[in-house]
C-alpha cells in the first residue's frame, strides 16, 4: 500500500457556498500515480464540510433549509458563549459530514452518474482547507 496527501484551500465569496471539488479531487489522483483504492476527503474546520450530492441549485437551497431545520441560529446555544464560531454553523457542519470516503478504480473515482464531491462553506468569506488521504496501489 502506498499513501499520498495534498491540500486544497478552497476560497469562498460568500458566507455560504457549496462548491464542486470533484475536479480537484480527480486532479490529485492523477498525480498520487495510484490506480486502486480510497480517497479520504476531510474538511480541516468545524464550519466546513464535504458531503456527496447533486451540483444543482435546486438542491442547494433544499440542502440550506434541511441544514436551517435541523439546527437553526439561536442566541441559546451554550456554545455561543466565548467562541468565535456561530454555534449553528458548527452543528450544520456535523449534519452535512466533515469528512467522506471515496474508492478508485483504474484511475478513476467511484461515482454515480449524478454524484459530485461538494464543499460546503457554512461561515465563509476567509481561506479553508480540505485534505485529501489516498491510499491505495
Amino acid at each position: 500500500m502506498k499513501t499520498y496527501t495534498e491540500y486544497l484551500t478552497i476560497h469562498t465569496s460568500e458566507l455560504r457556498e457549496i462548491r464542486a471539488i470533484t475536479e480537484d479531487v480527480k486532479a490529485a489522483l492523477k498525480k498520487c500515480e495510484l490506480t486502486d483504492g480510497i480517497v479520504s476527503v476531510c474538511a480541516l474546520h468545524a464550519n466546513a464540510a464535504v458531503t456527496l450530492g447533486l451540483n444543482e441549485p435546486n438542491f442547494f437551497a433544499d440542502f440550506w433549509a434541511w441544514l436551517d431545520g435541523l439546527a437553526p441560529a439561536r442566541e441559546d446555544y451554550k456554545l455561543g458563549r466565548g467562541f468565535e464560531s456561530n454555534p449553528a454553523t458548527v452543528l450544520q457542519s456535523i449534519l452535512a459530514g466533515a469528512q467522506t470516503t471515496l474508492s478508485f478504480t483504474e484511475g478513476r473515482l467511484d461515482l454515480g452518474p449524478w454524484q459530485e464531491l461538494l464543499y460546503v462553506e457554512i461561515d465563509g468569506q476567509r481561506p479553508k482547507r480540505v485534505a485529501l488521504k489516498f491510499l491505495g496501489l
